[in-house]
């Protein structure tokens, strides 16, 4: 019985420290972080890798993005796709 405690009490540290540490990585979905792929996305131009790197960081909000009667026609607009492909980013069907 007086191993069963530590172990319970690390265990429950290790699943609070994680908790934390995914709190931590939670995105905060801003579509104006996107905006260093504009001119791709209306040049046709390829996509800077600061570009890529944002949209990476704002792949889980995308879908949030599409359903918004403003932002939706943008995200889905082919130049928005082609910049998306060429980041490896898949654009969520919603």
């Amino acid at each position: 019985m007086n191993k069963v405690l530590p172990f319970t009490v690390v265990c429950l540290f290790v699943v609070a420290v994680l908790g934390r540490v995914r709190v931590a990585e939670a995105v905060s979905c801003n579509p104006v972080e996107l905006s260093s792929c504009s001119g791709a996305i209306t040049s046709g131009m390829n996509p800077s890798s600061i570009c890529c790197n944002k949209l990476k960081q704002q792949e889980e909000c995308l879908c949030g993005y599409i359903k918004n009667p403003a932002l939706g026609p943008y995200v889905n607009s082919p130049g928005a796709k082609r910049v998306a492909s060429k980041c490896r980013v898949p654009i969520p069907s919603c």
